[in-house]
């Protein structure tokens, strides 16, 4: 027999990846010659008797599935589910209608328990793999206890759809190529399905606009493009995790980097004596200033600046024993130039947040190389249920 792009084959799912594609094996044999969609067979195919891996969404552990081949490789497939042939204990009823085909959740048909315990696996395994980690540093992850309607800045697109001489207007499809027109999002806020109606009923002019919408938190100045955690639900577990962390080490002063409207800095100014927060947006450091009068803090300020020409100059006024620096970068981690400055200037603590786990635990392995800085934990959060994604925290501590 070949396989061949649009194969039907039968598949045992033993894991389910980060990202939430389900992992499946078949064998690959004398018999079995891997051919791509003109027949041809590829430079490097499978070793005889080896196992192909195949990745399959929407499926759950423990199951059996019929799946269809979409890509082939010489180390891995792809196929889309066909079938569920066995089904898993842990399979539910998605609560959306657009579920599997709208690419913004991944994990509606999974009971949210098992997401959790699922994405503490993930992380484990990712962080073991890239950083290094061990995995008992990593903890349970902390549930949301809204697992659906949490989402309080959604992005919603528009496209013309010329087949059907239409305006789609939604999210981007599970395929990356077109939208998913919806007319509302089960993980979003019940406020933002309204300004999705309302978004409908007077519709961008034309395909390829963007248009977010979001949820002004209560008592906080938000600039309309400044950065805010999406989840109002679990932020009181989020703060509760660093000052946690914060009050473990007893350090005195915070140098809270990335720091955006002040949020970690302000909602932590208990904890320390004193604290100040760098961010290189202008309009988010003039809320920052404002978001501190508005809650009556007094023992911080805010620095206009990039983090890694800012911090020489902070560490220079801070004793570096009794200081912790917080890291909340981007999606594509800190700079090599910051984490460098770091490792050289060993302050007391290193408390970094992030919602991309991979360039997390790759800036980790670099902070503890050497021995320079010791991870005590990783406490990860639910603050996207229903997705791959994961927020994380955690706690390095400057050796002796």
């Amino acid at each position: 027999m070949s396989l061949k792009l649009g194969d039907k084959i039968i598949l045992s799912i033993h894991d389910l990846a980060f990202g939430g594609e389900g992992v499946g094996r078949i064998e690959v044999n004398h018999d079995l010659n891997i051919q791509d969609s003109a027949g041809n067979e590829p430079v490097s195919p499978p070793v005889p008797g080896k196992f192909l891996v195949v990745f399959v969404p929407l499926v759950a552990v423990g199951e059996t599935v019929e799946a269809e081949i979409t890509e082939l490789k010489s180390n891995f497939a792809r196929a889309k589910l066909v079938r569920i042939i066995h089904a898993s204990p842990e399979r539910v009823q998605p609560e959306c209608q657009y579920f599997g085909d709208c690419g913004g959740c991944q994990y509606q048909h999974i009971a949210y328990p098992e997401q959790l315990r699922l994405k503490q696996k993930q992380i484990a395994d990712l962080f073991e793999r890239i950083g290094k980690i061990p995995r008992a540093a990593i903890t349970p992850v902390i549930g949301c206890p809204q697992p659906y309607g949490y989402r309080n800045r959604i992005m919603i697109r528009s496209q013309w759809n010329g087949r059907a001489k239409r305006l789609e207007i939604g999210f981007i499809r599970n395929d990356n190529k077109f939208v998913e027109d919806i007319s509302e999002c089960k993980i979003a806020e019940p406020a933002l399905n309204e300004q999705i109606k309302a978004v409908r009923a007077n519709p961008p002019p034309k395909g390829g606009i963007k248009v977010v919408l979001r949820l002004q938190p209560e008592g906080w100045d938000v600039p309309k493009d400044s950065f805010f955690q999406n989840n109002f639900f679990l932020l009181p577990e989020l703060v509760s995790t660093v000052k946690c962390f914060l009050s473990e080490s007893k350090v005195k002063h915070l140098i809270d980097l990335y720091c955006g409207v002040g949020f970690f800095g302000i909602e932590a100014a208990d904890a320390v004596e004193s604290f100040v927060g760098v961010e290189y947006d202008a309009l988010a450091i003039k809320a920052a200033r404002q978001n501190a009068t508005l809650r009556q803090v007094s023992n911080g300020q805010f620095v206009a600046g990039k983090a890694e020409e800012v911090m020489p100059e902070l560490l220079q006024q801070y004793p570096v024993d009794q200081t912790a620096v917080l890291l909340d970068p981007p999606r594509k981690g800190c700079w090599p130039s910051l984490l460098d400055l770091l490792r050289t200037t060993r302050p007391a603590q290193i408390i970094y947040v992030s919602c991309h786990p991979a360039t997390m635990a790759r800036d980790l392995n670099i902070l503890c190389g050497d021995g320079v800085f010791e991870l005590m934990r990783v406490q990860p959060l639910d603050m996207f249920p229903q997705t791959q994604h994961v927020e994380c925290v955690a706690d390095l501590r400057r050796r002796n």
